[in-house]
């Protein structure tokens, strides 16, 4: 579950035909579930590793379909499904090990290649790669229970999340809409990991 706009919150202006401002209202705080696919590939290199993650969100809604131009009112729909997949491509850099906490805190700083639809106006591609960082620390919950037992390997996560570039920026327009201030690239996620394989890692 992500919270965006976590710090700030943009102001977006509503134009008319002249150019004349009609109203302004302010991003909401949102919240979105997340459905990711991760997979961790550690290296020989002490406290390094790579991360690939596949992103999608189930129950996103939008008014048009941005691939085929189609709205929900040509389709006779009150919504459209807007849930096009994100990919990210992290390094990892572990400052806390779970080893030195006995198996119940692990924290690591992420260097990430975010491949997301575009955002600005200029962006000539559906999809733009973004420089993003986050501080990943999560929790082994069930720690407490008999080695060789699964539910060991289930963790609480909570990550701290900022998308360094490709957000709207002010003065981007789009339409009959323009951005008054930055995009926030801030959010956070509450994130329970349960590892499919190995099955005893």
């Amino acid at each position: 579950m992500t919270v965006e706009n976590l710090f700030s919150r943009h102001r977006v202006a509503e134009l008319d035909s002249e150019g004349q401002v009609v109203s302004v209202t302010r991003a909401t705080r949102e919240k979105v579930f997340e459905v990711i696919a991760a997979l961790d590939v550690p290296t020989e290199i002490p406290r390094v590793g790579f991360t690939f993650e596949a992103i999608f969100v189930p129950f996103a809604k939008g008014s048009q379909n941005p691939f085929t131009g189609m709205t929900a009112q040509d389709l006779g729909r009150r919504s459209i499904r807007d849930n096009p997949p994100e990919v990210e491509i992290e390094l990892n850099l572990e400052w806390l090990r779970t080893e030195d906490t006995k198996g119940w805190v692990g924290s690591h700083f992420d260097i990430v290649d975010k491949i997301s639809p575009a955002e600005r106006p200029g962006d000539t591609g559906a999809y733009t790669h973004k420089l993003n960082f986050e501080l990943d620390t999560a929790v082994s919950v069930f720690n407490w229970l008999p080695q060789g037992n699964w539910l060991r390997n289930i963790e609480v996560e909570g990550s701290l999340d900022y998308v360094a570039t490709g957000l709207p920026r002010a003065g981007d327009r789009f339409g009959n809409e323009v951005f008054l201030d930055n995009a926030s690239g801030w959010s956070f996620s509450l994130v329970f990991v349960i590892p499919l394989a190995p099955l005893s890692p």
